[in-house]
């Protein structure tokens, strides 16, 4: 589109499904390289992958006609297929259902990048689910517990939604 200028940056977060540690060390720069062609073939920037065995963080820049959830379900779909088709793990492999997409602005991409850049650090002092649920909470997303995962399993009290 002539004189459209945009600079439009998010941060999406997405789990392996169960939650279960199935990314290994031995494939998982080899599965963020796959991820990067699905993303650059949609004419999509991602400007950093990362993740931890059993969830996912990429920050991506997007054009403004990009329809985010059509994006993250083929980057699921084919990087699914993609994990199953090298026979990586023994038996299913599956994202979880749903994502977390937060919008981030220019002043805040070296703080995300360095947190995306850092995974392995952070999740010495955090969990996944408290991650995610501080991230719903700092954007104040209204949620339900029960429906953050298929399987959350978390005592009510573990999962507050501070908005709502």
């Amino acid at each position: 589109m002539a004189n459209t200028y945009t600079q439009l940056y998010v941060h999406v977060v997405f789990a392996v499904k169960g939650r279960a540690n199935l990314i290994s060390k031995n494939w998982k720069e080899k599965l963020n390289q796959y991820i990067t062609g699905i993303i650059t073939h949609k004419n999509q920037k991602l400007m950093v992958i990362n993740g931890m065995p059993d969830h996912l963080h990429m920050l991506m820049g997007l054009k403004p006609d990009c329809n985010l959830s059509d994006l993250i379900r083929d980057i699921k779909a084919n990087s699914s297929k993609w994990v199953k088709e090298n026979k990586f793990v023994m038996g299913k492999f599956e994202w979880q259902t749903g994502f977390g997409a937060f919008t981030v602005g220019q002043s805040q991409l070296k703080t995300v990048i360095n947190y995306i850049n850092n995974q392995e650090e952070h999740h010495r002092k955090k969990t996944f689910k408290q991650e995610y649920i501080e991230f719903l909470n700092a954007y104040q997303i209204d949620f339900k517990p029960e429906y953050i995962f298929d399987d959350f399993g978390a005592a009510p009290t573990e999962l507050k939604n501070d908005n709502g």
